[in-house]
């Protein structure tokens, strides 16, 4: 089939983040599809942004044909991040019978952080006389998030513009599909009907951990010397910024001052100078710069339990579904864990401790049941989150499951 895969701020193994498009589609251009990525030329995600000298210009990434929209580049949230979106969306409504003639999409996918690129794919499906298959891919959940985390009122024009590209796309896609598993009954509020909602996770790449990158030598180095010192590892990877709720991880660790444990933060953030201040005086919380992804199971093999924690954030009501959380289960290591989610991997795979949000005494009491497991329990729970991600949420099971929608 042909795909559509339409998404402002996708990315790529060499560009960065977000990778998840180019994952699925990587999977698809496997299986025999044709992949396009419809993708704008700035990103904030991107480390690297390609460089694109007129509208629909293509390049091939490993088999992916991506195609660059120029949108004009931005800082921050404001207006010439919104002029990008517009752009974005304008250029591609503007080209749909081009798009439809020339293309011949047989499955169109919107899947742009906000919702209005689905009028752009709703057009292209029209001008294909409706033939091909239009999925709408939820990531982040606009414009509620703008109002709730954003401080934005229901009747800014932003956000009642958002609120109209989530209806109409509740309304017209065949399919909704969400990383936020518990987001149904919200999205049946706004239009859709029962039947269209499927869930599909993130997940992990088996070539990225069946190959992985060695650890830099500052890291392999810090991490032997605490092992040689008998030390149990708690393992932080990722952005070190406060939405992870690191700062708790680390009062716990001192309200137990248990000489047993060391905690290993690595990666980079806004939080991480003010973090690094609060410790200076203790050895047993060490902080290194962030790794390629692809040397996360190399640091995995070196540490002994794997933290993922987060603030109380209202969006989690509708679910989370982080990177990092599949990553660690991935590890073979036991999860110590303290988010406040509708869907807890943690309980549901049994495969590490799970404890209250933002709570350094209930944090302070996981640490202490974590190493007081025998090493054969925690053992088998590493095994129950990496059995899970086996199962359920490695990208060639969720590119096929996507496929199944494929074939209305």
């Amino acid at each position: 089939m042909n795909i559509l895969y339409i998404e402002h701020y996708a990315g790529s193994p060499e560009m960065g983040m977000e990778f998840r498009p180019y994952y699925l589609a990587k999977e698809w251009v496997k299986h025999g599809h044709s992949v396009r990525m419809v993708a704008g030329d700035f990103s904030h995600l991107r480390l690297v942004n390609p460089n694109v000298s007129s509208d629909f210009q293509e390049e091939d990434i490993n088999g992916i044909t991506y195609t660059w929209i120029k949108t004009g580049t931005y800082e921050g949230n404001g207006l010439a991040r919104a002029l990008s979106i517009f752009r974005f969306v304008w250029k591609l409504w503007k080209k749909a019978r081009w798009i439809a003639e020339t293309w011949k999409p047989d499955v169109i996918i919107a899947s742009s952080t906000y919702p209005i690129d689905t009028y752009a794919g709703q057009r292209i499906k029209k001008k294909t006389r409706n033939k091909a298959v239009l999925i709408h891919e939820v990531h982040d959940m606009w414009p509620i998030t703008l109002i709730e985390i954003g401080g934005m009122k229901k009747s800014n024009p932003f956000v009642m513009l958002m609120q109209m590209g989530e209806n109409s796309f509740c309304k017209h896609s065949d399919y909704v599909v969400s990383l936020p598993c518990a987001a149904k009954e919200y999205f049946m509020q706004h239009g859709m009907k029962s039947e269209k909602f499927k869930v599909i996770m993130n997940g992990v790449v088996l070539d990225e951990w069946e190959n992985p990158s060695p650890l830099p030598k500052e890291h392999q180095k810090k991490l032997d010397e605490l092992h040689k010192e008998g030390k149990f590892v708690i393992c932080f990877f990722g952005s070190v910024n406060i939405s992870y709720a690191i700062g708790y991880l680390i009062e716990a660790a001192m309200k137990l001052n248990d000489p047993r444990i060391a905690i290993v933060i690595v990666g980079e953030g806004n939080q991480k100078n003010e973090l690094m201040k609060k410790v200076k005086e203790r050895k047993d919380v060490v902080f290194l710069p962030k790794i390629p992804k692809t040397a996360i199971p190399i640091l995995m093999e070196n540490i002994d339990c794997c933290y993922v924690g987060a603030l109380h954030n209202d969006m989690f009501r509708f679910g989370i579904c982080m990177n990092k959380l599949f990553d660690s289960m991935m590890s073979g290591k036991p999860l110590l864990y303290a988010v406040e989610a509708p869907n807890n991997f943690i309980v549901d795979y049994k495969c590490g401790v799970s404890v209250a949000a933002e709570d350094v005494n209930a944090l302070a009491g996981g640490i202490k049941k974590m190493i007081e497991l025998t090493e054969m329990q925690r053992e088998q729970m590493g095994r129950n989150g990496r059995r899970a991600v086996l199962e359920h949420f490695v990208y060639e099971k969720l590119a096929r499951q996507f496929e199944e929608l494929f074939k209305r």
